[in-house]
């Protein structure tokens, strides 16, 4: 699909979706980063920005993109990416994670939009529900890492402690990795 083929008020459905304000629950996950920050890994605002630019490109970040992205992908078996997903979580609290945060992704989406959408791991979720969605996949992966690093800059800001301006500031810098992952 080009880009003058997206659709503003899909782009604005998107954008409400992938919001951290969004009722999933994503509020309870850290990916691991209050660990990180009582074990002292994370203390500052560049500390930080490492930690999230790794989960984005090595972590839990690339993967889901991965299945997000596959997902959308017409003819998709998204029970088969699912099983994938599932097995391919590196805990069994990931694993709870990703289908916790899809049931309620599902749930949430089905509501809004008056359709049944089934519950399936949050990223193969959100790849079904936005294959509809007349915006360009790449552009829903970048959304979609952006609400992740949202979400973890929110988590920061609560335990490092982290000012707000200097969150906001962390994730303005992590912009070009995140449009180049996706």
């Amino acid at each position: 699909m080009s880009g003058k083929d997206t659709d503003a008020t899909d782009r604005l459905r998107l954008v409400q979706w992938l919001s951290p304000a969004f009722p999933i629950g994503a509020f309870a996950y850290s990916q691991g980063l209050e660990h990180a920050i009582t074990a002292g890994e994370v203390q500052g605002a560049a500390a930080l920005e490492a930690w999230i630019a790794a989960v984005l490109r090595h972590g839990s970040g690339r993967a889901d993109a991965i299945f997000l992205a596959r997902a959308r992908d017409d003819g998709a078996d998204v029970d088969t990416l699912a099983d994938l997903c599932l097995a391919m979580a590196p805990g069994a609290e990931r694993a709870q994670e990703l289908a916790e945060q899809g049931r309620a992704f599902a749930a949430a989406v089905s509501a809004i939009a008056g359709a049944h959408l089934a519950p399936l791991p949050y990223p193969v979720a959100v790849g079904a529900a936005t294959r509809s969605l007349r915006v360009e996949t790449q552009e829903v992966v970048m959304l979609w890492l952006q609400g992740l690093a949202a979400q973890l800059v929110l988590a920061a800001v609560r335990f490092v402690p982290l000012g707000q301006s200097e969150g906001q500031a962390v994730l303005s810098r992590l912009a070009p990795v995140i449009a180049g992952l996706a």
